[in-house]
């Protein structure tokens, strides 16, 4: 049995009269003088009419040629068919073999048309992908501040990033205010859906597919940006330089390109109660010359193999949804 996860969270038209003035026939009057000479006077009437009702003989000179038909209009051209992009994404992400038991969710940006589609808008913990919105949210208070990020901060970003160092997230989680900051940030980059783990517990974040598409357009600026482009260019540099090991995900999709081309975090995370992991996976990549903004979210695998399995079959089918335009 296959589980994909979609948890909820009258009248007629006025006729204006035109009055013309038209001369019709002479009346001849006849009659007499005092002498008894007769004379004879003529007397032009005129009579006001309709102009729809003149006839043809008394509106003769005054009226212009009956122009000829009208040209037809050319026909308008057909509207494009509306895609539904949501519906492809749906099919072809219920194609992909799913555990039982285990639920995921993805969201897709194609760059270049701006369309996207979302599946599934159920909560997913982070685990490690929250490193993303932690250092996107330590920018976005430096820049309040109108400074740069210190020495050891930086030192703290480039190992959370591209080796994924929990250390590192703590330390950054603790600068930015742990949730209440992160929740700050979140409210300017627009995710609506995002809930800061407790204390520090940075890895139990809750988001959907949809909320880390948003982050992702602020940190790639496809959209109108709270980070900078100084901001913008450090932390899409780092996505770019993760450890090797660390490359698999969204990177699945992507073809014909070098691995400047790719920028992703991922996080795993084994679920102490159940044993089942979580597996989630957010990023650009370049497909055929194209670039895609892609989140993947998985909970309930039974290994972390089968979760990496998972999340790469579903970033192929989201970006394969878009092929072919």
């Amino acid at each position: 049995m296959l589980s994909h996860g979609v948890r909820p969270r009258s009248g007629r038209p006025s006729r204006r009269r035109s009055l013309v003035y038209a001369s019709v026939a002479s009346v001849v009057l006849v009659g007499a003088t005092s002498s008894g000479t007769m004379y004879v006077k003529t007397q032009a009437m005129e009579a006001t009419v309709e102009s729809s009702a003149v006839p043809t003989s008394a509106a003769s000179s005054r009226s212009k040629p009956s122009p000829g038909p009208s040209p037809r209009p050319s026909p308008s051209p057909s509207p494009s068919p509306v895609v539904d992009r949501d519906a492809l994404l749906a099919g072809a992400v219920k194609a992909v073999a799913v555990e039982d038991g285990a639920a995921v969710s993805v969201a897709v940006l194609d760059v270049s048309s701006g369309e996207s589609a979302v599946y599934g808008d159920g909560a997913f913990d982070t685990a490690s992908i929250v490193k993303v919105d932690i250092l996107a949210s330590l920018l976005l208070r430096a820049q309040d501040a109108g400074r740069g990020l210190t020495a050891q901060e930086k030192t703290y970003a480039a190992a959370m990033i591209r080796n994924s160092d929990n250390a590192s997230a703590t330390a950054l989680w603790t600068a930015i205010g742990q949730a209440e900051g992160l929740r700050a940030a979140n409210e300017r980059f627009g995710l609506l859906d995002t809930e800061g783990g407790d204390g520090a517990l940075w890895g139990l974040t809750q988001t959907t597919a949809a909320d880390q598409l948003a982050l992702l357009r602020q940190v790639f600026g496809v959209s109108e940006s709270e980070l900078g482009e100084g901001s913008r260019s450090y932390l899409a540099g780092l996505m770019g330089q993760v450890a090797v090991g660390q490359d698999w995900g969204v990177s699945a999709a992507a073809s014909g390109v070098g691995a400047s081309e790719i920028a992703l975090k991922n996080g795993w995370l084994p679920r102490s109660a159940t044993g089942l992991w979580d597996i989630n996976s957010v990023g650009r990549v370049g497909v055929g010359g194209r670039e895609f903004l892609v989140a993947v979210l998985s909970d309930g695998n039974s290994s972390k193999e089968k979760g990496v399995s998972v999340v790469e079959a579903v970033a192929k089918a989201a970006v394969a949804c878009f092929e072919g335009d």
